[in-house]
Parts: C-alpha cells; sequence; structure tokens
C-alpha cells in the first residue's frame, strides 16, 4: 500500500498544526486566558476529523 506524498506533508501539516494548538491551550489556561482555551481546544477538536478523511482519502490510492 504505497502513500502519496502530498498526503504525508498534509497528515503532518495536521499533527504540527494539533501541536501548536494544544501548547496554545496548556499557555492560556496557565495565564487564565479561558477564551483561548475554548477557541484553541475547539480547533483542536475540528483537526481530529479532518486527519481521519486525509487519511481515509490517501489510504485509497493506488
Amino acid at each position: 500500500m504505497k502513500r502519496s506524498y502530498r498526503g504525508v506533508i498534509y497528515l503532518s501539516f495536521v499533527l504540527l498544526a494539533n501541536i501548536v494548538f494544544t501548547q496554545q491551550v496548556v499557555n492560556a489556561f496557565f495565564y487564565e486566558q479561558y477564551e483561548k482555551v475554548l477557541l484553541f481546544a475547539g480547533l483542536n477538536v475540528i483537526l481530529f476529523p479532518l486527519a481521519i478523511w486525509i487519511y481515509r482519502r490517501e489510504r485509497n490510492v493506488g
């Protein structure tokens, strides 16, 4: 099962965004900026279905 480079790159960007959003949630929670916590946590939740969609789309390549 061969993967395309494009799918791997997209999933890498999603992972990078996930890490950045998680770090922003931790920092905002530490400084008690709860609106930012909810914003970045929501963006983090949105990334999960996006990653699944990219994975399923690229799984059938070839």
